[in-house]
Order: C-alpha cells, then structure tokens, then sequence
C-alpha cells in the first residue's frame, strides 16, 4: 500500500515537470536552475575533490557543486569515466542554461619521435578522433554531423586486420576560440610544459597493446583519454562551447611509468593535475567573456 502511494505522488509530479527537467533530475539529481552557464567536467574522483576544495562559497545541489573560483560562477559536475557517462552528463547539461563545459582531469600520453612527452605535462586536445564507441551512434542518429566532420582510414588496420570496429574514424574538435584561450592562458602560466596536441578517445583502457599504440604514433597522437571525444562532438552538435585541459598521469608502452607495468609514481604526477586545476582557474575571467 505505502508503495503504491509512492507512486501515485511521484507520478502526480511528475505531471507539472518537462521531460527536460524530468532529465535532469533523474541523472544530476537537481533542477535546471541550479545549474551555472560555465560547468568544470572532471571524471575521476581525485580530481573532482581537489577543485571543489578551491570553490568560494560552495552550495550543493544533488551531483552539482556551485560556487566561484576566480570570481567567476560555475557548477563543477563529475561526468565519470567514459564517453557513455559523459555524454549523459552532456545531454542533461544541454537542457540547462549551461553554455560552456571544460573538461580537467587526467590522460595518457603517447611517445614518438615528433615531441617528448612526460608525466606532468599539460596537454590541450586541438583535435581528438572518435576511437570510442558512443560516438557513432550519435553521428548515425545525427546524420548532419556527418557533412561537419573529417574522417580517417582506422590506423589500426595498418598494423593488422581489422576484425571488428570502424573502418572510419571521425574527428571532433573543441570550440577553436575557448581552446584558444585555454592555451594562451596555459602558456602564461606554465609554458614549458603545455602544448596543443592530437588525441585519441577510447573506451578500452585495457585493450592498450603495443599494436595500439604503434598505429596512434603512425598519425602523430600524443594523447589518449577516454571522454573528449564525445564531449566535442556533442558540443558541435548541441552549440556548446566545448575543450579539454588534461595532465598526462601515463605512458601506454613505458615500462617505468605503463600503469599496467610499473607500480612507480612518478613525482610530477600531482603537480600536473594541479597545474591544470591552477589554468583553468586563472583562465576563467576570460572565459566568462565568452558568453
């Protein structure tokens, strides 16, 4: 009896809510309202924790963390891990007033002769090719994106068959003028370890074999992560101005520092994920003027 009142209520009012809002509440576990036009994405706990603990009167609402840094609003959101996850977040986002998201969290970096890589860089994706799984079912729904997008053969099939997977990548970039800003920003700041860079977006952290990483040298990627993909691609998609500050944590292929190799931190690791955290927040007055 007490469950079926439950239901009667829930659905009572759910009458006098949008589907939009219903949404919103269901995965942000708040109203709309309570989220700011500029949202900070991290994915992974340590990081999340590490900017709210800088937020000026903080307020929490369900999953959103609001407060100021910088003098500046915004909602700070963990999307978790995955282009599944973020692209939730990004839907529910999408029907908020939100209109920027930035994403700050951790990748992998990719070793070749082109650049040196270390752990602790700082690398601002300029162009991420859609290596995950999420992407495709939103460019087959979507079919307009498919004349705004570039694609590529898959690098994989250079090194062996391909039994399984696309034989196109697509490519999904930030919003060009916040990246920018993110990189002049990050080059006041700290300039002898940020640059711009290709990337890679996969949903299988495990699955990084040599073969793998042999075939994203061969087109010059020099960072793997597993969010931002999606992340740009639904930024075009929906008018959001979309990008990424990422602190390499891991070298795929490094013996010393493979995390599936290696029980060794390396001592830049925290430092690179706070000087992300320390760019993202001296650039937001600047961001804000993007609005």
């Amino acid at each position: 009896m007490l469950n079926k009142v439950k239901m009667e209520l829930l659905n009572f009012g759910l009458k006098f809510m949008s589907i939009d809002e219903k949404i919103v509440r269901m995965f942000l576990e708040t109203a709309p309202s309570n989220i700011n036009e500029i949202v900070i994405m991290p994915a992974v706990k340590i990081v999340m924790k590490k900017i709210i603990s800088k937020l000026r009167n903080k307020r929490v609402y369900g999953r959103v963390y609001n407060g100021t840094l910088n003098g500046v609003k915004v909602s700070v959101i963990r999307s978790l891990v995955g282009c599944p996850m973020c692209a939730i977040t990004v839907e529910s986002l999408k029907r908020c007033q939100t209109k920027i998201i930035v994403r700050v969290d951790f990748c992998g970096g990719i070793e070749n002769g082109s650049s040196q890589i270390d752990i602790g860089d700082i690398l601002i994706p300029q162009l991420v090719y859609c290596g995950d799984g999420t992407s495709p079912h939103y460019i087959n729904k979507h079919s307009e994106l498919i004349n705004k997008l570039n694609t590529i053969d898959n690098p994989f099939s250079k090194i062996q068959d391909l039994k399984v997977g696309n034989a196109k990548i697509f490519i999904s970039k930030p919003n060009e003028t916040l990246k920018n800003v993110l990189l002049s920003e990050g080059k006041s700041l700290t300039s002898n370890i940020i640059q711009e860079a290709d990337f890679w977006t996969t949903d299988s952290l495990f699955c990084e074999t040599e073969d793998f990483i042999k075939s994203l040298s061969s087109i010059n990627v020099k960072g793997v992560d597993m969010e931002s993909s999606i992340l740009f691609l639904l930024g075009t998609l929906y008018n959001l101005k979309t990008a990424s500050i990422l602190s390499v944590s891991d070298l795929p292929g490094n013996f010393k520092y493979d995390i599936f190799k290696s029980n060794e931190i390396h001592p830049h690791l925290e430092k690179g994920i706070n000087n992300a955290i320390n760019l993202i927040i001296k650039a937001l007055p600047k961001i804000n003027k993007l609005l």
